[in-house]
């Protein structure tokens, strides 16, 4: 993404109040960038689009092997945007109430017995979510619904989460064995999708030093929650153009295998991305530009992100997967005719 030092000129439609308030988000998100950057060495893209995905207010599921610093960028994030932050491993043997939290029975002084609800680790604002595939779809349908509803229920009484809260989930794309790949109807709760690959020579080398010294640098908070909540209302109050939108709407209904499709998507393509994913991309978009120092987004942001929002939400033919077609193929034919 572009530098975040200075910010474009803004279009005359956009008052001064909200070029200020953008201007001054803008340099904030910078300041946030940098500070993590200070700890996550080689992995840019991968650091923007999480940020970019806790900026819409949603969730975002990372797809890398082991020993990538996914648990660290979560901790550092986490520093950084001033939020709470806890993390839970993933076991087939991991229950429900492991991670919402469960009724424990007590006795007063005075002999009287009551429930009191004991928090689970999903009270939190920053939760990560290790190997989320490991657990039974029960445990995952659990999760998933704090995800969506932002509230849990116990015995019939209600209990809000913490605001913001958002899930950063990881998932190993090798090991497969005793897994329980998460159901379409749940990868759609995720904003985005994000590949977290090998980081570089220079990069591996930087973190070579910086881990076998004698100290690790640790990260800086430069937001707060509060700050962040506001900067997630900035973002929505970001305006699109219009062929801006209509691109969103040409590539997310060109990615549906129905009658509108093209014969290559028909035949290609199981099932395609909901309006979900359209509503993921419009504010996908509105982060990113922001985050490159635009007060709008272009059709560039439009292509740049059709990969992390289209990939968890379209599934290849058998007979696709079988001429070695991948979702990137079909992404990128999509992409193309938006140029």
């Amino acid at each position: 993404m572009a530098s975040m030092q200075t910010i474009n000129e803004a279009p005359d439609q956009i008052d001064k109040e909200i070029v200020k308030t953008i201007e001054k988000t803008g340099e904030q998100l910078g300041q946030v960038r940098d500070a993590i950057g200070q700890v996550i060495f080689g992995q840019q893209n991968v650091v923007d689009l999480s940020t970019a995905t806790i900026l819409t207010g949603g969730h975002a599921l990372l797809v890398g092997l082991p020993g990538l610093a996914k648990t660290k960028l979560v901790e550092t994030i986490g520093t950084v945007l001033g939020l709470s932050e806890k993390r839970v491993q993933f076991t087939p043997d991991l229950m429900p109430a492991d991670i919402i939290g469960s009724e424990v029975l007590e006795e007063s002084k005075s002999g009287k017995r009551s429930f009191r609800f004991i928090e689970g680790p999903v009270f939190s604002q920053l939760l990560m979510a290790d190997e989320i595939n490991r657990a039974s779809p029960r445990t995952q349908s659990a999760l998933l619904q704090a995800m969506q509803e932002h509230h849990v229920t116990v015995a019939g009484q209600r209990y809000d989460l913490p605001a913001p809260f958002h899930v950063l989930a990881t998932q190993n794309p090798l090991e497969q064995e005793g897994t329980y790949p998460l159901p379409e109807a749940q990868l759609d709760r995720f904003v985005m999708q994000i590949n977290v690959p090998y980081p570089d020579l220079e990069s591996e080398r930087k973190v070579l030093f910086a881990t076998t010294g004698t100290e690790d640098e640790k990260p800086t908070q430069v937001m707060s929650a509060e700050e962040l909540m506001a900067a997630q209302q900035v973002i929505r109050r970001i305006p699109v153009g219009e062929k801006v939108v209509d691109a969103v709407l040409k590539l997310v209904r060109a990615a549906r295998p129905d009658g509108d499709a093209s014969e290559f998507v028909r035949e290609n393509v199981a099932w395609g991305p909901g309006p979900r994913a359209s509503q993921a991309l419009m504010l996908g978009i509105r982060a990113r530009a922001l985050m490159g120092g635009r007060f709008a987004p272009s059709i560039d942001d439009v292509i740049e992100l059709a990969g992390p929002v289209l990939h968890h939400r379209m599934a290849l033919t058998f007979a696709a997967r079988a001429d070695g077609i991948t979702l990137d193929d079909v992404i990128g034919r999509l992409t193309s005719d938006l140029v």
